[in-house]
């Protein structure tokens, strides 16, 4: 069997069309395997970043803590004599002092 030119030219422009979109799926592939490595890519990184920021949050909460101790600390009767005494040089009416000479 013979075919007729109208036959082949048929199957010729199917081949051509299967074959465009053959490359236009192969595009297609091209183009998300390209935007999944770039996503991949931005969630490691926003990952990184949330890590520095959850040991940046713990490192301040750490601080509060510590300035927390010291507004206690501050307000007690302690630390205003030390101050008075380091400081200002107070002491008590009853305290002797001794300083050394040089």
């Amino acid at each position: 069997m013979r075919m007729t030119k109208t036959k082949r030219a048929l199957q010729r422009s199917k081949r051509v069309g299967m074959r465009i979109i053959a490359f236009a799926v192969l595009c297609l592939l091209i183009v998300a395997s390209v935007g999944k490595i770039q996503l991949r890519r931005k969630g490691e990184a926003y990952e990184r970043r949330e890590e520095e920021l959850m040991s940046a949050i713990a490192e301040e909460e750490a601080r509060a803590e510590e300035i927390e101790e010291l507004k206690k600390y501050v307000q007690t009767k302690k630390y205003v004599e030390e101050v008075a005494k380091e400081r200002l040089g107070l002491v008590y009416e009853d305290e002797i002092l001794f300083k050394a000479t040089e």
